[in-house]
């Protein structure tokens, strides 16, 4: 009998009532919807909408009513991409540098990285197309060139849920193809990719899963049905 080869595939997630307040102010309410395991999600909205917010709900860096399960299939591995990085321009720090800071827990960054991890590092790099540029000051890189750079740490190890914030800011065309390519290959790999976009024309067309958010959920599905030009207008056109 031929045996089958079963994939490992990340994390199903699934949002239960999700609500958030600070200062007051109503950020999120009754949010609910499923990420499928081994899919591309994407979240869309308008600006001020509660996006960004729900991811930090998700990661465990704000307090929320309701319920967040992540229901593991295996070896939970989480790589997170931010909008932006909040980062001083003037610190003497290499791209090498920033990735040996932010990629190990247990050898201080002074000391620099074991042969492996400094393979990894440039395989990273390469990956996203910095390789040329590790020895670089990351205080002079360009915004699309600092995403690239948070994309690659955000890549070691192979993350099983990989969550990304908007990553595409900043991005030219080839850096936006590059991290498109990447996420496609993740998830035809079994990770499940949870991102937030605003380019719609590239969810259609990469994403298994859309939900709306704006404060609540708009609407959830399949991008191929749920995009409508009459419901994208709707939603977008008086933000």
């Amino acid at each position: 009998m031929q045996s089958e080869i079963t994939l490992e595939k990340g994390p199903s997630i699934n949002f239960e009532n999700v609500g958030l307040r600070l200062g007051g102010n109503l950020i999120l309410d009754k949010v609910a919807f499923t990420v499928q395991s081994g899919s591309i999600h994407c979240i869309i909205g308008p600006n001020g909408g509660g996006k960004t917010s729900l991811l930090r709900c998700l990661l465990g860096q704000m307090p929320h009513s309701g319920e967040i399960t992540v229901c593991w299939n295996g070896k939970a591995v989480v790589g997170y991409v931010p909008q932006s990085l909040d980062f001083d321009d003037t610190l003497p720090m290499t791209v090498v540098d920033f990735m040996t800071m932010v990629g190990q827990k247990t050898r201080p960054a002074f000391l620099g990285m074991k042969k492996d991890r400094s393979r990894e590092v440039r395989l990273a790099l390469k990956r996203v197309g910095m390789e040329a540029k590790m020895e670089r000051p990351f205080g002079s890189l360009s915004g699309g060139e600092r995403q690239r750079v948070l994309l690659a740490q955000s890549l070691m190890p192979d993350p099983k849920l990989l969550i990304l914030d908007e990553p595409a800011t900043g991005l030219d065309k080839s850096g936006a193809a590059i991290m498109h390519g990447i996420i496609e290959d993740l998830a035809a790999a079994g990770t499940t990719v949870l991102i937030i976009h605003h380019d719609l024309a590239v969810v259609r067309d990469m994403a298994h899963g859309v939900t709306c958010i704006n404060r609540n959920v708009l609407f959830s599905g399949d991008p191929q049905q749920e995009l409508t030009a009459e419901r994208i207008f709707t939603v977008f056109s008086s933000n």
